[in-house]
């Protein structure tokens, strides 16, 4: 019968799929969108926003330079989508910014932009989460010092999710994710036609006024402008997913990556324009709250809304169904970003696993075909991020989109490489014209995403952002130790031309600490090895229970010649090993094979109670050169409460169970070729 904890799996996380199923976890482009496109969908809520906060910083009579900031960030989005349908033709293995640097650049390269990646993948899912418990929290203030376990809470759900496969995943989020474009073109085409008609209504900020207006200008004016566009670009955040995640599509995979990437884009630009129209036009204001609006009467200004619902109360009316849709679907979506560091991280962690940078367990396919390893380190990563910070979107936003502008600018200048080294070897004149028009494209880009992350650090690493970096340097130094240690052990493993991979003789050892069954089975398993030599080994900690010993030993008259060790000092462990490295010593070509006969146990407080010692002892002989370990395993009755995951109850369970016993036909021992002697 299954354990309960294989029934568990089995409930939560369904049947597991085999190697051939591969193909039917592939995904669609109406899948892949919701999937790989809920961050990068999700962040025009709060793109425009960012960008209103902080041009009030020197008051209400610079939003004109609003609609010139969005342009720029269309423009920039732009390129960053057309840079990035690029790569997927050109590095199509799913490595993404990873692959581009580690080949343009090298090796040191490529491990920052991946350490970077992958520290963007952890706090996306934070932040992500955090934002949609804030918007919980808001209208059900009651739950509010519940947040890091609703936090914690939501994190888990989303990874049993992707735990069951990427295809479950996409359908469950992908209802939430259109939902929330519908309401979004809904809002922008219902608020232009109010507009054109004269009936759209202002904001209910639209009177408030800043306590202090700041005439700023010269490098000061610049210095904002900057600022309110890099703020902005947190539009562009989760673009590059697609990039690492192009062996997760239907063939053609890079052709429908590409499709999709276009798709992406081009509803991230309409939407984050149009909210970005729609702001000026009802006059939303906003501003952080240290910096305060002049006193109105009735007015409280703790409780400013976000500029999104500002729109959506203009548009839909404060209390309409509409409205109340629109806030559901922007919680619901801004939870749901953090689905697509779900489906980067694990694949970006196995493309570094198969490169000897993390450990190669998060190389390989869990029971349902995803990277299962990988979805789970991401999960603690972000539950430990999330309890720190006790699930505040304040203070996790100040590490957010500097290891994205890392990667970003990279991938780009490494795409620019990597059109100048084809444009030398290439000499189709349409396929020049278009390599050059890339790299024009693409070095834009890649100087515009470096500007905006000069501007994020300057102006965010005192805040916050310094952790953001201290973690890319932990991950950068962890995974170039990985990679040592892996390249060192393979130069160990390398066999030499003349290397004699038999050994001399095989000496065999079976530790005996009484005559019962586990022994006279390890003696028996022993003899049938055939070895060289074979002894039984004891340690005489009390010479009464030794002299007894021997002479059941003689009694018995078992045909292996019987050992005893002195232990002045009641040491079990020292002596043996002494015993074994005299053998290595005197034949180092020789092998020495210990047989520790051991327990098998069904209950946990069992191991407590047996095998410590064998434990111990075969710890230390694991790191002796020339000396095999084998276990002979001994089951106790309690073992039959132990079914096998996959098959289910052994023979002999199932034989008991109907009132059948099984029986084993003795083995008759073979001699050994040589014995040895007494020391």
């Amino acid at each position: 019968m299954p354990s309960i904890s294989h029934l568990s799996k089995r409930l939560f996380v369904g049947r597991p799929l085999t190697s051939g199923q591969l193909g039917e976890t592939l995904l669609p482009i109406r899948i892949a969108l919701p999937i790989f496109s809920s961050d990068a969908l999700s962040s025009v809520a709060y793109a425009t926003q960012e960008i209103v906060l902080v041009l009030s910083i020197a008051g209400l009579g610079y939003y004109h330079y609003t609609p010139w900031l969005a342009l720029a960030v269309v423009t920039l989005m732009a390129a960053v989508v057309f840079s990035y349908r690029r790569t997927v033709h050109a590095y199509p293995s799913g490595g993404g910014d990873y692959e581009v640097a580690q080949t343009n650049f090298g090796e040191r390269a490529g491990v920052t932009v991946a350490a970077a990646l992958l520290t963007d993948y952890i706090v996306t899912v934070a932040v992500s989460v955090a934002a949609g418990v804030e918007a919980i929290t808001s209208a059900v203030p009651s739950l509010l010092p519940s947040r890091t376990a609703i936090a914690v809470g939501l994190v888990l759900v989303i990874t049993l999710l992707n735990l069951r496969g990427v295809r479950e995943s996409g359908k469950a989020f992908a209802l939430p994710t259109y939902a929330f474009i519908a309401a979004i073109f809904s809002l922008i085409i219902l608020g232009f036609f109010q507009y054109s008609a004269g009936h759209l209504h202002q904001a209910p900020s639209a009177g408030w006024q800043p306590a202090t207006v700041k005439k700023e200008s010269g490098l000061l004016l610049v210095f904002l402008l900057l600022r309110a566009f890099a703020s902005g670009c947190t539009a562009l955040t989760g673009v590059e997913a697609i990039a690492n995640g192009v062996p997760a599509f239907q063939k053609p995979k890079s052709t429908n990556a590409a499709r999709t990437l276009l798709l992406m884009g081009s509803i991230s630009v309409a939407m984050f324009a149009g909210i970005t129209a729609l702001t000026l036009k009802t006059h939303v204001h906003y501003a952080e709250l240290h910096q305060g609006f002049k006193p109105i009467p009735g007015v409280d200004f703790s409780k400013q809304k976000t500029v999104l619902a500002q729109v959506g109360t203009s548009v839909f009316g404060g209390h309409s169904v509409a409205f109340y849709f629109l806030q559901t679907v922007t919680a619901a979506i801004l939870v749901l970003a953090a689905n697509t560091a779900y489906n980067g991280f694990p694949v970006l962690a196995s493309v570094l696993a198969r490169d000897r940078y993390l450990p190669r367990q998060l190389h390989t396919r869990g029971d349902r075909l995803v990277y299962s390893n990988g979805i789970v380190l991401l999960a603690t990563f972000a539950c430990l991020l999330l309890w720190y910070f006790k699930a505040s979107t304040t203070q996790l936003i100040e590490l957010y989109i500097v290891g994205v502008f890392i990667s970003f600018t990279t991938s780009q200048l490494g795409m620019v490489r990597h059109w100048t080294r084809h444009l030398k070897t290439e000499t189709d004149p349409k396929k020049r014209r278009t390599m050059k028009s890339s790299r024009i494209i693409q070095g834009f880009g890649g100087c515009f995403t470096g500007l905006v992350l000069v501007v994020q650090l300057g102006t965010k690493f005192v805040h916050g952002a310094w952790i953001a970096v201290t973690a890319i340097i932990i991950f950068f130094v962890l995974m170039r130790g990985v990679r040592r240690h892996y390249d060192r052990v393979s130069v160990e493993l390398i066999p030499s031309e003349d290397e004699d991979m038999l050994p001399s003789r095989n000496h065999a050892i079976v530790l005996v600490s009484k005559i019962h069954k586990p022994t006279l089975r390890a003696l028996a398993y022993a003899r049938a090895t055939r070895p060289s030599t074979l002894v039984a080994l004891t340690v005489q900690v009390d010479e009464d229970e030794t002299r007894a010993l021997q002479e059941e030993w003689e009694r018995r008259g078992i045909p292996v010649p019987l050992v005893s060790l002195d232990s002045p000092y009641r040491e079990i462990t020292r002596p043996i090993l002494a015993y074994v490295r005299n053998i290595r010593r005197e034949s180092p070509r020789d092998v020495v094979t210990v047989y520790l006969p051991e327990y098998v146990v069904g209950r946990w407080w069992e191991h407590l109670l047996h095998n410590q010692s064998a434990l111990r002892l075969k710890t230390r002989l694991l790191y002796t050169p020339g000396v095999m370990v084998t276990s002979v395993p001994w089951q106790l009755s309690s073992s039959s409460r132990l079914p096998d995951p996959v098959e289910g109850p052994p023979p002999a369970q199932l034989g008991a169970r109907w009132g059948i016993t099984a029986t084993t036909p003795p083995v008759e021992p073979t001699p050994p070729a040589r014995t040895g002697g007494q020391v």
